[in-house]
């Protein structure tokens, strides 16, 4: 049975209690989803090995996708990853964005945590929330936590408990409810190699905002990068779909309003005339313009990041409404952007109609 700690509410001692059982399950070898600053998150202790087992089993994860490790302090990453490998750019990455959501690839050391955390890689990514529910719970638990979303594996990550209720009751030992999480999207994944610095998953923390603390760096993203089937992806996201509605969906991106609307609607009475349930994402900006059985406006081109914040829980209520075919309007590619398309795509499983 999956216990539940409401903690939107109520006074900092009660609180602590709950933060307080959350962190002894944890301590005990159970999985625990809690609030980020992205999206909830499956935790269980990072050096326990059926531990983690329980993440890959509840998820339905495979388990050569590498989890992420969260840490309440930087003082952690001595006992995690190899000594000397921290170089002043890592340093310079922490400084700026930890806590918050940006996860760092390094050098692990042998042995210190589960090898199911790494999926047999030589590396792990670490991070450190910026929620103070989080935050707490790992300073409570006195672990490194090994969390990907708390969700089942190719599903829309959670934005709310309600979501994690949803994929994994019964399945998970509890969950921490604290209400709807920030940013919406999972952090950016990045790995420092021979003085560049590469973009593993694009997320939170955008690549201009890291390309304006290292400004002398040369930066590549690799976010869109072929993972064959032998292989292990390096970052979590690169290799398997992801984030997908039950019905079928495919993006249609363009230069031109008007053609883009046209060709939207367009698939979408096509579809209703097969006998489809019919679906549209698009924006605050464009949402009169459509015809479909659900149309939703997923946050505002004006402001990208609510496009962000929403676009999970728009992915899952097409499942509610039991809609088949959905067809989204593609976002502009920079700043957060970059993070949004990244998730369109693969939750469309890269079906994309460009104009």
């Amino acid at each position: 049975m999956t216990r539940y700690w409401n903690v939107q509410h109520g006074d900092e001692r009660e609180i602590a209690q709950h933060i307080s059982e959350a962190a002894l399950l944890l301590q005990q070898g159970d999985t625990v989803a809690f609030p980020t600053e992205t999206v909830y998150g499956l935790g269980a202790d990072a050096t326990n090995t059926a531990a983690v087992k329980q993440i890959f089993a509840a998820k339905g994860r495979p388990s050569d996708n590498p989890l992420i490790v969260h840490i309440a302090d930087a003082e952690q990453l001595g006992s995690l990853v190899q000594a000397g490998s921290l170089t002043s750019h890592h340093r310079i990455l922490m400084k700026a964005f930890w806590p918050g959501p940006l996860t760092i690839v390094l050098p692990v050391i042998a042995g210190s945590l589960s090898p199911l955390v790494t999926a047999g890689l030589q590396t792990v990514g670490i991070r450190i929330p910026d929620h103070p529910i989080a935050l707490q719970l790992l300073r409570e638990s006195g672990l490194p936590i090994a969390a990907p979303s708390a969700n089942s594996s190719g599903r829309p990550s959670p934005t709310l408990a309600a979501h994690v209720h949803d994929d994994l009751d019964g399945k998970i030992g509890g969950i921490v409810d604290r209400g709807a999480t920030g940013v919406g999207v999972e952090s950016t994944v990045i790995q420092l190699v021979d003085g560049e610095l590469y973009v593993l998953r694009p997320g939170g923390v955008t690549a201009e905002q890291l390309q304006s603390v290292l400004p002398d760096i040369r930066l590549h993203a690799t976010d869109h990068e072929e993972v064959e089937a032998a292989d292990t992806p390096r970052a979590p996201g690169m290799k398997y779909t992801h984030y997908a509605p039950k019905g079928y969906m495919h993006i249609v991106q363009g230069d031109d309003e008007n053609e883009v609307s046209a060709r939207i609607q367009s698939d979408v009475d096509a579809a209703k005339a097969r006998g489809e349930s019919t679906g549209v994402l698009t924006f605050e900006e464009s949402v009169g313009k459509y015809r479909a059985d659900l149309v939703l406006a997923c946050g505002s081109l004006a402001r990208p990041e609510t496009i962000a914040r929403e676009l999970y829980a728009a992915l899952r209520d097409f499942d509610h409404k039991g809609i088949s075919y959905i067809v989204a309007e593609g976002v502009p590619e920079s700043g957060i952007g970059r993070a949004i398309m990244n998730r369109l795509l693969k939750a469309a499983g890269h079906q994309r109609i460009r104009l």
